[in-house]
């Protein structure tokens, strides 16, 4: 197997009213780390790119296809015109998310005493769900 290179991207998360975004690093050797992540409301979308751009230097932006997501990658070209998109299917991403907040944060007293796929995190997780986006795209 020929080593992959290394790579930073930005996935987002697209939503109507927030979006979850993730800064994710691969190593040569294939390692995929998270650098970044966080939940920002859309209309911040733009300015938050820009401050992250300066921040992590990506490559490339993924964008998940499910709500609002041609109006996300139209602003995201308005914002950085020569990165390059890629939309990824989010199929299954939402519950996969669930199960990744839960490792970190995990569950305490009782709460670990019914299963986590029960249970409905506290926080949004639309940010785990870019964390996702990104690794199918970097493991492929």
């Amino acid at each position: 197997m020929s080593s992959l290179g290394e790579k930073t991207v930005l996935a987002v998360d697209p939503g109507s009213s927030k979006c979850g975004m993730a800064v994710v690093f691969r190593s040569n050797a294939g390692r995929i780390d998270l650098v970044w992540r966080g939940v920002v409301p859309t209309e911040q979308l733009q300015t938050k790119i820009e401050q992250i751009a300066q921040e992590h230097p990506f490559s490339m932006v993924i964008v998940g296809s499910g709500t609002r997501s041609t109006e996300t990658v139209g602003r995201i070209r308005e914002t950085l015109p020569s990165v390059g998109i890629l939309v990824v299917d989010e199929r299954d991403t939402t519950m996969k998310a669930r199960e990744r907040y839960w490792e970190h944060n995990p569950r305490r007293g009782w709460r670990r005493l019914i299963p986590a796929t029960l249970q409905t995190p506290k926080d949004p997780v639309d940010d785990f769900v870019a964390l996702i986006l990104a690794e199918r795209v970097l493991s492929d």
